[in-house]
Order: structure tokens, then sequence, then C-alpha cells
């Protein structure tokens, strides 16, 4: 069998699609570094200045980014394990298990992500002020929890990766339904486990529209809704604000970096462990 390798162009193509990935955060990194009076100059600085320590100091400083940056490791991290959790148990049952009213019922999860999200935000903050939840974590928390699409996602997964007869012979052998999932389930969805938990983190780390209407800067913000502070005045510094796009860059990157590679082992893992 001939082995395949990769020539000059693959590894041309491979270094200009990195670079293009990698250039936005770079400039990023650079503007941050800068002053907004150098910023404003043709042509635009393409190094690091001396003003990255001050920049991202007076952003810490005037976002309130500590506790910013708690509460949306607290908001992505209960969304993204919530969403797991919930997808998993509901793709299971729509993949696997008969009951009347299935096929309607998931075509009506379906049909839910054609519904634009921002026709729900009126009831839906209604229902959190009636709730006294306004500016608290969990209004922001609760309505994300689990989707249409995290439930369709593990539904198509678990339908080819789960044999039948594997959940018949953990029944035969006695075992309860909470141990068929336990013992049979997770481990066979663990690698869209895997990929659905990091997308749900990293969308719920930047989501904007929803926690910009039920948070507040001054009260219990997370990143997105603390940048906004920088951005106001009658001419925001622009180096500072680039600054704070950067202090909330880094935690998505550090998550990467820690868990690339089992996220990665998990996507290549085929075979189902009982």
């Amino acid at each position: 069998m001939r082995s395949l390798r990769a020539g000059r162009l693959t590894y041309v193509v491979l270094a200009l699609f990195t670079a293009g990935s990698l250039f936005p955060l770079l400039w990023t990194a650079i503007a941050a570094s800068r002053t907004s009076t150098r910023l404003a100059q043709t042509p635009p600085p393409f190094w690091f200045g001396g003003n990255l320590g001050h920049n991202l100091q007076v952003a810490w400083t005037d976002a309130n980014m500590g506790t910013a940056l708690l509460n949306t490791v607290i908001v992505a991290g209960t969304v993204a394990a919530g969403t797991v959790f919930f997808s998993t148990l509901a793709g299971f049952a729509f993949a696997k298990l008969r009951f009347r009213g299935s096929r309607p019922l998931l075509a009506l999860v379906i049909g839910t992500m054609l519904i634009p999200p921002q026709l729900s935000v009126v009831p839906l903050y209604m229902l959190i002020a009636k709730l006294s939840w306004t500016d608290r974590l969990q209004a922001v928390i609760l309505p994300t929890l689990v989707g249409a699409f995290g439930v369709f996602f593990m539904r198509q997964y678990l339908a080819h990766a789960l044999p039948m007869e594997l959940v018949e012979a953990a029944r035969t052998d006695g075992a309860s339904s909470l141990r068929v999932l336990w013992h049979v389930v997770f481990p066979a969805a663990r690698p869209a486990m895997a990929v659905l938990g990091m997308l749900t983190f990293v969308m719920a780390w930047n989501d904007f529209f929803w926690p910009i209407v039920a948070l507040t800067q001054n009260g219990s913000p997370t990143v997105q809704v603390a940048l906004t502070g920088l951005g106001r005045g009658y001419i925001p510094d622009q180096s500072v604000i680039m600054a704070g796009a950067l202090l909330g860059t880094l935690p998505l990157l550090l998550v990467f970096l820690v868990f690339g590679r089992q996220i990665v082992g998990g996507i290549m893992q085929g075979a189902v462990k009982g």
C-alpha cells in the first residue's frame, strides 16, 4: 500500500492558513502594547511596544476583569457541563429508546433551532425579573443549560456509535438504567461529549447578547459585559480595549493548551468501551 506524503505546496498552504489564523491574536497583542495615538497613525505598528503591562493593568482595573473572569468561568463551565450531560441523556433516548411520539418530539426539538433567539428575549427577561434573578448568574446559566443543537448532535452520534446489542446485553445482565448510562452510554459517547463540551464552552464564553441584557457591568458581569465598559467615553482608548480583549482571550487559549490533546484523543477514539 503506497503511503501518502505531503509535498511542499501542502506545507505552504498550511503555513498560510496558520499565519492567517494567528494574525488577529498577534495584532491584538501588538495593539495592546501600544498607545491609542500610535494606533491612529499610518502606517499602523507591526511590532510590540512598551505599554503592554500598563494597558493590561488599566483594563484589569477599569473593567473589573478579576470578577468578570471568575463569573465567566462559572457560567461557561456550568453551561458546558449541563449541556453535555442533558444532551447525552436526550440524545440516547431519541437514538435508542422506543417510545410513543419520539419522532414528533425530535422534530419539535430541531424546529426550535429555526426560532431567532431575539424573539425570546422579552418574555425571558420578564420571567427572570419576576424571579428576582436580574444581574445574577443563574439568569444566564439556566436558559442556556441545554440546547437543541446538543441534543441533535448527540442523537446523531449515538445512533451510529452505540450498538443496541450492547445496551440489551447490559440489561440482560441486570444493569439498571443508571448503570447502563454510566457504564455503556457515557463511555461510548465520550468523543462526542468532548467535542460538544468544547464548542459549548467557547460559545458560552463568547456569548454577549443575552448576558448584556440580564447582567450589568457593576453587578455580576461576564467578560463580554465587562469589556463594554472599556469602550465608553468621548474618545475610547483603543489600546486599553485591545488589552481587555487580550485578557478575555487568554483563558480560552489556556483551555486549549491544557485539554487540547485530550479533546483530539477523544475525537480519534473510535472504540466502544464497556
